[in-house]
């Protein structure tokens, strides 16, 4: 018998330059409450807090791990931040993530620069996490918690459990050659409300088509916030497919 997967934690680390607590209690959004160990949301939902003060290491992490570029304003307050603050709370679903986006959208409304995601390790501006937070779409959501990381062979996802979604792996040559598009992958299961498992194929309309094959993660990673304890999926193309059989 199969064991449930693991639960899933988002993490994220959200730089700010507040001089003591009590500016960022009074910076709140209304209807927020902040302790030492929980930011409650005005719905009553609670989120794992703690802080951090600053070191010589996560303003250059931050910067180069930014999806699209931070105004200056916000990689002012990067440089010179004085405390990381972190959340954590429950993740392995697209609501979840959507809770948690809201919540890191109080840390920014309330001084943060902007927002890393322990998961992907990706970074946003305060600006467009304050964007796909309003949208909260599978788009947006998929945009703000899924890298995509190019080795040397291949392509592969990275923070899909976040949404509660498997990570997609794909030869490099499918992507860069082949003209398949692993971002409309991403998309299309983020949006999708039948999920894609072992043997299901997905087809461009003008373009490969590629066979899913159901994969357990890297059991190295286990126990890190990258770990996807749903799997991955090998997308595999239906050519390599016969040309080996």
């Amino acid at each position: 018998m199969n064991e449930p997967p693991a639960p899933v934690t988002i993490a994220f680390r959200i730089p700010g330059k507040w001089l003591h607590p009590g500016e960022l209690i009074q910076r709140l959004p209304a209807g927020c409450r902040l302790t030492p160990e929980t930011l409650t949301l005005p719905d009553g939902t609670a989120i794992g807090f703690g802080a951090m003060g600053a070191d010589d290491q996560f303003a250059q992490i931050f910067r180069s791990s930014c999806r699209e570029p931070a105004t200056a304003d916000e990689l002012a307050t990067v440089d010179a931040y004085t405390v990381n603050v972190f959340l954590s709370g429950p993740g392995g679903s697209l609501e979840a993530a959507r809770t948690m986006m809201r919540a890191g959208a109080v840390l920014v409304r309330a001084g943060g620069a902007g927002v890393f995601i322990d998961n992907c390790a990706l970074a946003h501006g305060g600006e467009n996490w304050i964007a796909m937070t309003e949208d909260a779409g599978p788009d947006a959501l998929s945009f703000a918690f899924v890298s995509i990381v190019r080795g040397q062979t291949d392509v592969w996802t990275m923070g899909m459990h976040a949404l509660g979604l498997r990570e997609v792996l794909m030869k490099r040559a499918d992507v860069e050659k082949g003209g398949f598009d692993i971002v409309e992958v991403i998309r299309y299961l983020a949006a999708s409300e039948k999920p894609i498992d072992d043997g299901h194929v997905i087809a461009d309309l003008d373009g490969p088509r590629f066979q899913a094959f159901a994969e357990a993660s890297a059991s190295e990673r286990k126990g890190s916030p990258i770990y996807n304890p749903f799997g991955r999926l090998r997308l595999v193309s239906l050519r390599e497919i016969a040309e080996t059989n």
